[in-house]
């Protein structure tokens, strides 16, 4: 039982990451319906922001030190960041100790605006284009993308540490009853899963309880109607687009304590959150939330070492084959709609 439960938790954590990517995706789709394979690469802008982000603040200058000295009596220079410099030893220090949550408050600007102008300056070029050229387009792009973080950056993975204070693991198994370290987690993980689910809640109430979600809703499924009423229904979809970027984006760097950043992830996950995306069903929201932590869960039991003893690679491979049996026995996926990408 305890294996079991620290599975679940295993598929909570990474079905978390392929929800919020697909949430996105689906957004992107169901609003303009543009197929954007650039998604995943706004994933991996998020994760490198928290990079940038973390180097920024670890920007260090040296000092004398007088209460230090060498052997013959001399002070010695130490290193110290400007942040400790202008805020104090503990206030500065805490900061740049929690460079990940900050970042998350930067990406957010930062994802809307590289969203805004990811639409503005091609994805509207290609509404009305067959979704085979807006593939090659957003792919292109993604590859793009890929290369100039891969240029400024390099290719090896990043370090990016959690706070200090989530260092370390839970013991999850005394809080459900178990032995004491029956099941030890991590402190982050819990915490990205929390996180996933604030947002994931976030962005469902403000299209169900606001006037603007309610609007993008009707638009969605009548898009000509809503433009007759006289409600700029364009307008609301880019910004749409530039909230689904911030998604993506502030998943990312939240994820950087758990995955080190490195130039390819982002199409690592887009391929999996665009399963996700087509197994949840095309244009469902509430489907690509539940799919994602469907295939999380199960990818998470594929790769136990019993399971892959008995079928090795499976775990590789998971994924796709509950794809082909919940397309060939559901064409729309588990909650898709009518109608969607079948003109």
């Amino acid at each position: 039982m305890d294996a079991i439960i620290l599975q679940i938790l295993n598929g909570l954590d990474k079905g978390s990451a392929y929800a919020l990517i697909a949430l996105g995706l689906t957004l992107i789709f169901g609003t303009l319906g543009v197929v954007n394979f650039a998604h995943g690469a706004l994933f991996m802008i998020g994760a490198f922001v928290a990079v940038t982000v973390q180097r920024l603040l670890g920007l260090s200058f040296e000092q004398i030190d007088p209460d230090k000295t060498d052997f013959l009596g001399n002070p010695l220079k130490v290193k110290m960041t400007y942040v400790e410099s202008w805020f104090g030893p503990e206030v500065g220090g805490t900061i740049v100790d929690w460079s990940v949550p900050v970042a998350v408050i930067i990406a957010i600007p930062i994802m809307l605006l590289v969203g805004y102008v990811m639409e503005r300056g091609l994805i509207k070029h290609f509404y009305k284009r067959p979704h085979a050229d807006q593939i090659l387009v957003t792919f292109g792009l993604a590859i793009v993308l890929q290369e100039l973080i891969k240029y400024f950056y390099g290719a090896n993975p990043i370090q990016t540490p959690a706070p200090s204070v989530f260092k370390g693991s839970f013991d999850f198994g005394v809080l459900v009853g178990f032995d004491p370290n029956a099941i030890i987690y991590p402190y982050w993980r819990l915490v990205y899963f929390a996180f996933a689910a604030v947002v994931l809640g976030g962005v469902f109430a403000f299209l169900r309880y606001t006037t603007f979600g309610m609007v993008v809703r009707a638009g969605m499924a009548d898009r000509e109607t809503v433009g007759l009423l006289g409600i700029n229904i364009d307008k609301r979809f880019t910004i749409m687009f530039g909230l689904a970027a911030a998604v993506a984006g502030i998943a990312g760097v939240m994820y950087t304590p758990i995955l080190s950043p490195n130039y390819h992830m982002g199409m690592d996950f887009l391929v999996l959150s665009f399963v996700v995306v087509v197994v949840g069903g095309m244009g469902s929201l509430p489907g690509a939330v539940a799919a994602g932590f469907l295939l999380g869960i199960l990818q998470s039991f594929a790769s136990m070492n019993e399971i892959k003893s008995l079928i090795p690679g499976i775990d590789q491979v998971i994924i796709y084959l509950v794809a082909i049996i919940i397309l060939l026995t559901r064409p729309r996926g588990l909650l898709g709609r009518a109608g969607v990408m079948e003109d």
